[in-house]
């Protein structure tokens, strides 16, 4: 159960504008579940500096896909991620929290961007991946079907 002071009301957060696919709110929910199993795991790259750093040195050979936060002031400081996102052809989605977004990746600090890495095939978390991956790149048009399987 959440406590009162860790609840927040999605309806008045300021999501902005190039917050563009966002998740529906059931999607929202497996997200956040999906990237606290895997930050448990240190499957994780969160924060614009750590998400930078990966794409900078991305495998290619590795598939995985992002988790915006819509709620980020000023925008400025992720704008440039969808970028290197449809670059790379790595699928990405916006939750509407940060808050959400940081609690779920094991910080205390709200977080603006995490990548979520693949995990190996003898993982039990590696199909919910897939599945999540596969509706991530439904939402997002930017990224060819083929694109990370190779």
């Amino acid at each position: 159960m959440e406590s009162e002071e860790n609840q927040i009301d999605l309806d008045q957060l300021a999501i902005s504008p190039i917050a563009v696919p966002m998740s529906s709110e059931k999607m929202t929910k497996k997200l956040l579940t999906l990237v606290s199993k895997l930050s448990k795991l240190r499957l994780i790259k969160r924060g614009v500096k750590e998400v930078n750093k990966y794409f900078r040195k991305k495998d290619n050979k590795q598939k995985s896909f992002c988790v915006l936060a819509g709620d980020v002031s000023p925008v400025d400081v992720i704008s440039h991620i969808p970028i290197l996102c449809e670059k790379n052809k790595v699928p990405y989605i916006y939750i509407p929290s940060r808050q959400l977004l940081g609690t779920a990746s094991s910080t205390k600090r709200p977080t603006s961007v995490v990548v979520l890495l693949e995990p190996p095939d003898d993982n039990k978390y590696h199909e919910k991946f897939v599945t999540l991956r596969g509706f991530v790149k439904k939402y997002d048009d930017n990224v060819d079907d083929d694109a990370q399987d190779e």
